[in-house]
């Protein structure tokens, strides 16, 4: 900014000033609260593009607008950071502007120019409905909506990713939390998820079993289990773990397979069993601690060649019929992951 206009803007004159052309009110007053490009301006004000332009730049140089490329287009907008006699001031011009004829006219354009936007859009999806989730897929990928999802988690957790492998759940867990503690009882398997998570400082790679969990009571919002049950011999003491490091109110995911007959699996993958009915899972969580269950079967990935998924959730309620837990729990605080 020159010394000139900065001068100008530390005197009331010099804001007056800037705000003295009917031009640059009515621009201000179209892009209060608002992002245009030029050509939607000269649009509105019926202005050549030349006019426009030059408006603006007197406008930018006093600070009063922001913009930020878009393709080959530029938006403007009235800059946020407005000081607050600026912002008095606009204030005053705004609410004389408002009652010219010329800001009726604006407005109406404006609506159409909207409008246009708008039909655009839905010229797009008229053209595009039936081709659109492979569109979609193609562009974002298949996972894009899933993973957007988890910005719903309370970013103030401690959540843990029980039975973590090679890490992908803490990965997509780590943006949207506090914290993540992932948990496996395979060091090649945690070898694998420190590669894959090295650089993301809030997540923390323990050694344990789910049965004898290296957690303090209480120490998790929420847990995950993800593709594991299949591997526990018995599942029911390690859900009973699960309810002791949740707090009271926390919440439980268990992702695995549905009811099948792949008996091959127990050679190929190392699975104890074959699939969880919802009987099974509720009354497994019921017994542990955990109430609300609600199991879902997941809808089937076109591009998957196993069984299909469920999801079942739940929320720790209190202390479930456990059996009493191994003497190695004792120095689970020692067993955590270098």
């Amino acid at each position: 900014m020159n010394g000139s206009i900065a001068a100008a803007r530390r005197s009331v004159f010099g804001r007056l000033d800037l705000l003295a052309d009917p031009t640059r009110g009515r621009l201000l007053a179209l892009l209060d609260r608002r992002e245009l490009t030029v050509s939607e301006l000269c649009a509105v004000l019926q202005l050549p593009q030349s006019t426009v332009s030059r408006h603006l730049k007197v406008l930018a140089d006093g600070g009063w607008l922001a913009s930020r490329p878009e393709g080959t287009a530029r938006r403007y907008t009235m800059a946020p950071g407005l000081d607050p006699a600026d912002r008095r001031i606009w204030q005053v011009v705004h609410a004389q502007l408002a009652t010219e004829p010329a800001a009726a006219q604006d407005a109406e354009r404006l609506r159409s120019v909207l409008a246009e936007r708008r039909s655009r859009s839905q010229e797009f999806f008229a053209r595009s409905a039936g081709r659109w989730d492979a569109l979609r897929a193609e562009l974002f990928g298949r996972r894009a909506d899933l993973l957007a999802l988890l910005g719903l988690l309370d970013e103030s957790w401690t959540v843990g990713d029980l039975g973590c492998g090679t890490g992908q759940i803490s990965a997509s867990l780590a943006p949207f939390v506090a914290r993540v503690i992932a948990v496996d009882q395979s060091r090649a398997m945690l070898a694998a998820a420190r590669a894959r998570l090295a650089g993301v400082a809030n997540v923390e790679l323990r050694h344990g079993e789910l049965e004898a969990l290296p957690l303090e009571d209480a120490e998790l919002d929420a847990a995950v289990l993800f593709l594991v049950l299949d591997y526990l011999p018995d599942p029911e003491p390690a859900l009973a773990e699960v309810r002791r490091v949740l707090r009271p109110g926390g919440r439980l995911l268990v992702v695995d397979l549905t009811p099948h007959g792949r008996e091959e699996y127990r050679q190929t993958l190392g699975h104890q069993w074959q699939g969880f009915s919802a009987e099974q899972i509720a009354g497994w969580l019921e017994a542990a601690g955990f109430a609300g269950v609600r199991y879902r079967t997941l809808p089937p990935d076109p591009d998957a060649k196993g069984p299909a998924l469920f999801a079942a959730g739940a929320r720790a309620v209190r202390a479930g019929r456990t059996r009493p837990r191994r003497a190695a729990t004792a120095g689970r605080r020692t067993r955590r992951e270098p």
